[in-house]
């Protein structure tokens, strides 16, 4: 039997090796097409003038790990002792957990109910449904959905939104961007509508007929559209979700037919 093909990871940054460890736990190999690259960026006025008057913000929003990260980096070299008073909040319980570690931080997530963590979700939380005259901070990347800030600023929330990292999406490795066009993978996991969109331009019929894992119903609706036939909605972003869902999806290896290890 050939070797073993791999679930094809594309999560960027440090959060790709939890993934891979929680992937691999489950018995499947990993690859990582290492599709996107997170670069911080540098500080600007803009920036600085908010870390001064980081203690006047009553609600300070996070949308990602990496931005938490940049988040607690920035705060450390101005604030030697976070001061009280905002509230926290994180798109995802990834994002949460960032937070706690790096700050030591009380954070609101998504609903339980919710059943995803996702903006939309987020904004279903009381405590962000009015917020006439309440100064926000919004912490996240270059570009990206708008719809955290358009909301929060049409709740009157008197809005500073902050972009401390940019992504670079980047070409896989030639060898696995011919694992990804012929199909030769076990999964394909994606948590990003940026790089589904990205990685498409390397995917043939072939791909089109893997299993593809995402991590929310809206990726499950753009992947339809791009023509993915079964895409597979994990429970949530987090590696223990996406592991699971890769079993659910995953039949055991040695049901498959073969193919030729293209690395």
């Amino acid at each position: 039997m050939a070797a073993s093909r791999p679930v094809l990871i594309c999560r960027p940054g440090e959060r790709a090796r939890a993934l891979a460890a929680a992937i691999e736990a489950a018995g499947f190999p990993v690859a990582h097409l290492d599709a996107m690259a997170l670069e911080p960026l540098p500080e600007t006025p803009a920036m600085r003038g908010a870390w001064l008057d980081f203690d006047h913000f009553h609600k300070v929003v996070v949308v990602s790990p990496f931005a938490a990260e940049c988040l607690a980096e920035a705060l450390d070299r101005y604030w030697p002792q976070l001061p009280l008073g905002s509230t926290w909040y994180a798109v995802g319980r990834a994002t949460a957990t960032a937070l706690h570690e790096r700050l030591g931080v009380r954070v609101h997530v998504p609903p339980a109910e919710a059943s995803e963590d996702t903006s939309e979700a987020l904004l279903t939380l009381g405590s962000l449904r009015a917020l006439d005259g309440q100064r926000v901070l919004l912490v996240a990347g270059e570009g990206g959905r708008a719809l955290l800030a358009d909301t929060l600023a049409a709740r009157g929330a008197r809005l500073t939104r902050l972009a401390l990292y940019r992504r670079r999406l980047q070409a896989p490795p030639p060898a696995l961007r011919q694992r990804l066009a012929d199909g030769d993978f076990r999964a394909l996991v994606i948590s990003s509508g940026e790089l589904l969109e990205h990685l498409a331009r390397w995917c043939t019929e072939s791909t089109l007929n893997q299993p593809l894992i995402v991590s929310s119903r809206r990726l499950a609706t753009l992947a339809d559209s791009l023509g993915f036939r079964t895409p597979v909605v994990a429970s949530g972003a987090t590696p223990a979700a996406l592991a699971d869902a890769v079993t659910g999806a995953c039949a055991p290896e040695d049901t498959d037919v073969d193919h030729e290890d293209l690395e």
